[in-house]
């Protein structure tokens, strides 16, 4: 596996100012935090068309609106965690007149680390999934979040909730991977079960496979970065032909991925699914790393619940 990390942040600033260069419908909205963000990218080069609408996360989305309505294409962003301030704004404003606004946010999940609970949001998959309209993206590597930024830029005209984390992670895709929303990507192939992971989860569940690989149980692992909608054929594939599903999210195990999984597999092709994530709790200061340890969501507790789910189902096979 590829170990060179690269940040998401970064190679999310520096798509969208290229996409700039030729697109001068193309605006950027930020709340204050452009150099956090990497929107300041784009904002140094386009000055006239970047918009610092400050700590008002309510105007920025409702600007982004008429922006759009007024036919630009418009991306938003800010820390995760403070776009939930504006959820009034995204539904009636964004999501009831289904305008072109993207809105990519930064510094989701538990790595972001040393700032705490409070900024630690592990529930806004299932908030913007809920919103009729809204489409929802988390990308696992920089490869594949230039590709996103590109693909929504020259493909969709809806709203888009795209999640971006802090860290630096692991780069899996090929430089000519291309995403296409509802899509997924087998990156290991296997046949006693699946699990299927998005964002920084992919690389630690590719760890985990390696791990299961040496106790013979040969794990398949997809990337699954279109959370709305979903790909529902690769998830009922995944089912059909190993049997048992792990999923695994930097996210609470509610409303999210895993949810999304679970629903799919008991309307249309019933098997075992165990749900990797946050349990109902909020986050805890530390650094990011060790917080996947600290709530049971590291390497070694993937490789652990999955050989659990494996060797259980294995038990009731052999009974009957």
């Amino acid at each position: 596996m590829n170990i060179q990390r690269e940040s998401l942040r970064d190679a999310y600033g520096e798509e969208l100012a290229r996409l700039g260069e030729s697109d001068r419908d193309l605006v950027v909205l930020d709340s204050d935090l452009s150099s956090s963000t990497k929107t300041a990218l784009f904002g140094r080069k386009f000055p006239d068309r970047f918009f610092n609408m400050g700590i008002s996360e309510q105007s920025m989305v409702a600007t982004s609106a008429g922006l759009a309505l007024s036919g630009k294409r418009v991306f938003a962003s800010t820390f995760a965690v403070f776009l939930m301030r504006a959820y009034e704004q995204l539904r009636q404003s964004i999501c009831y007149n289904n305008v072109n606004a993207k809105f990519v946010v930064t510094h989701a999940g538990i790595t972001v680390g040393e700032d705490g609970a409070t900024h630690q949001i592990v529930e806004d998959i299932g908030i913007m999934s809920g919103l009729p309209n809204m489409s929802v993206v988390v990308p696992t590597d920089s490869v594949e979040t230039k590709s996103v930024i590109r693909y929504l830029h020259d493909n969709t005209n809806t709203p888009f909730y795209v999640r971006l984390s802090r860290e630096k992670f692991p780069v899996l895709n090929e430089p000519d991977y291309e995403f296409m929303t509802g899509k997924s990507t087998v990156f290991r192939e296997g046949s006693d079960m699946t699990i299927i992971a998005c964002g920084g989860m992919v690389s630690l569940s590719l760890e985990a496979a390696e791990i299961l690989k040496t106790k013979g149980i040969d794990a398949r692992v997809i990337n699954m970065p279109s959370i709305k909608p979903i790909d529902r054929k690769a998830i009922l594939k995944a089912a059909g032909e190993t049997g048992r599903i792990v999923t695994a999210e930097e996210h609470s195990i509610y409303n999210g991925l895993g949810s999304r999984v679970a629903e799919i597999t008991s309307e249309s092709y019933p098997v075992p699914v165990s749900r990797i994530g946050m349990h109902d709790t909020f986050g805890k200061s530390g650094k990011g790393w060790e917080l996947f340890d600290y709530f049971h969501m590291g390497v070694s507790d993937i490789a652990r619940i999955s050989e659990e789910l494996f060797r259980e189902e294995s038990k009731y096979e052999t009974v009957s």
